[in-house]
This record gives structure tokens, C-alpha cells and sequence, in this order.
């Protein structure tokens, strides 16, 4: 398989926010929560995540979910997702919420953890991680230094090689709790 470097992954972020947006203004509920894509575990949102992106012409190429990777866009890349949502549908602050990026062990279900697995992760793709965090407008808990922390910790502590942050935010979502959400992404060198 021969490695297309066409995509870059500001356009897979944006994509990512773009369609994210569009699940919430259809008012697409997740269980018994509010309406809106806050509420969604990862694997799910994954699942419709992809199933948006196979749509669209730049990914014919083909988009599925697996186990390692998260996200496969085939020919391009290959992600790990995770989740920042500082409260609960119930707008209760949540208990360890940062844990699901910052956790520096191999093995462990973190964004820090899932570019350990990515690095022996064997393919031609491209490799990255993305972050779909959740605030309030305007934020009570801002997400920025749980992005600085990553970083910090990915380059000073596991000697992680990422790209430069890649972000793009959306305004406007129809949860009460959940009402802007960011996507945040990071080249795996």
C-alpha cells in the first residue's frame, strides 16, 4: 500500500468538527441523556463519525473503526480518539475526567497510552490522535491547559515526537451542558 500524503490532518479535524455538528443539529439522542452529541461514548461517536465521513468524497478511499486503530482512513491515517469532558450530562463536574488523555503507561486506555499502541501499531497510514473535547460557552473549566499537559507530558516525559496542535471548534451545540465542542489533533512522528 503506498502512503498518499494528500490529507492532511487539519482537513480530517475540521471534517471531524464539521460532522460532529451536523450529528448534534439533527438532535440525535445518546440513551436516556439530553439530545446532542455530548452524551455519546467514544465508541459510538466513533462509529457515526465514520459512517459521516464514508460519505463524503475525500474519504473514498475508505473509513472504519477498529480496536487499534480507532479511526483507519485507508491510504491516509490511522487514529486514536478520546474524549475531555469536564461534566456530565447532569452538568455535575465529572471525577477524573482528564485521566482519559494524560495517563503515561503503556497498556492503559489514555491518549498518552494509545500512541504507545500506535507506535507499534504495523501500517503505511499515516499515525495521529485525536481529542473531542466538551465546555460550556463561555467555559467554566477551559480544556486548553488539559492540551498544554498532554503535550508536556507526551514530549517532556514519554519523548513522544507529535506534530503541531491542529484545532478546530464549533459553537452552537443543543446540549445544556455540552454546548461547544473542539477537535484537537496531533501527528504521531
Amino acid at each position: 500500500m503506498c502512503r498518499n500524503e494528500s490529507m492532511d490532518l487539519g482537513q480530517v479535524v475540521i471534517d471531524t468538527a464539521d460532522i460532529l455538528k451536523y450529528i448534534d443539529d439533527s438532535g440525535s439522542r445518546f440513551k436516556e441523556f439530553h439530545p446532542g452529541i455530548g452524551p455519546y461514548g467514544e465508541p459510538q461517536l466513533v462509529k457515526l463519525v465514520a459512517a459521516e465521513m464514508s460519505r463524503l468524497p475525500q474519504y473514498s478511499s475508505g473509513v472504519t473503526t477498529m480496536r487499534t486503530p480507532d479511526l483507519f482512513i485507508r491510504k491516509h491515517w490511522a487514529l486514536e480518539v478520546k474524549l475531555a469532558r469536564p461534566f456530565g450530562d447532569n452538568d455535575r463536574c465529572a471525577e477524573n475526567w482528564s485521566v482519559n488523555l494524560l495517563h503515561p503507561y503503556s497498556g492503559n486506555t489514555s491518549l498518552l497510552g494509545d500512541c504507545l499502541k500506535l507506535q507499534a501499531f504495523n501500517c503505511e497510514e499515516r499515525k495521529g490522535v485525536l481529542a473531542i473535547g466538551y465546555e460550556h460557552e463561555p467555559a467554566q473549566i477551559p480544556l486548553e491547559p488539559l492540551w498544554s499537559a498532554f503535550e508536556l507530558i507526551a514530549a517532556g516525559v514519554m519523548n513522544l515526537n507529535l506534530g503541531p496542535r491542529v484545532v478546530a471548534r464549533r459553537c452552537g451545540l443543543i446540549h445544556p451542558v455540552h454546548q461547544q465542542l473542539v477537535v484537537i489533533g496531533w501527528e504521531l512522528r
